[in-house]
């Protein structure tokens, strides 16, 4: 494979970065599956990537968590089709679609203050299991 794998219009990752293998699928097929191998594992080094920031790094490796390999290579198959060509170009698309999701930084949360309303709730229903509890301590029993 001698292309890169365009992600955006800012997000290229290199050939350099990406390998692949094929191996016999299992599945339908016939003897098709047998002399064939049409399963794609396309292979995309993440920890020397240099065409992704390190916070889109780590949000990836998150985000595929399942996909990376003990070496921190991120791996994603396809067997979709009896076509070699064609499982390379989905898993092609698979990696583009999680880079995607990686390159969107979530938005920082920001601290509100609960209401004025919900302060008063919550302190009165505290004031009432607090008299619930001080009633039953306070009652004395004939035994």
């Amino acid at each position: 494979m001698s292309e890169d794998l365009r992600v955006t219009d800012r997000v290229t990752l290199p050939a350099s970065e990406l390998s692949w293998t094929a191996v016999r699928a299992r599945g339908p097929g016939g003897q098709n599956v047998n002399k064939v191998s049409t399963k794609v594992a396309l292979r995309f080094d993440l920890p020397v990537s240099r065409a992704l920031s390190d916070g889109t790094r780590s949000r990836l490796g998150k985000l595929a968590r399942a996909r990376i390999r003990s070496d921190g290579s991120l791996v994603v198959v396809c067997q979709q089709t009896r076509n070699q060509a064609r499982n390379l170009e989905l898993a092609r698309e698979k990696l583009a679609e999680l880079v995607r999701a990686a390159l969107i930084a979530p938005r920082p949360r920001r601290a509100t203050r609960r209401s004025a309303g919900s302060e008063r709730a919550r302190l009165e229903s505290k004031r009432k299991q607090s008299e619930r509890k001080r009633s039953r301590r306070n009652a004395q029993f004939d035994g």
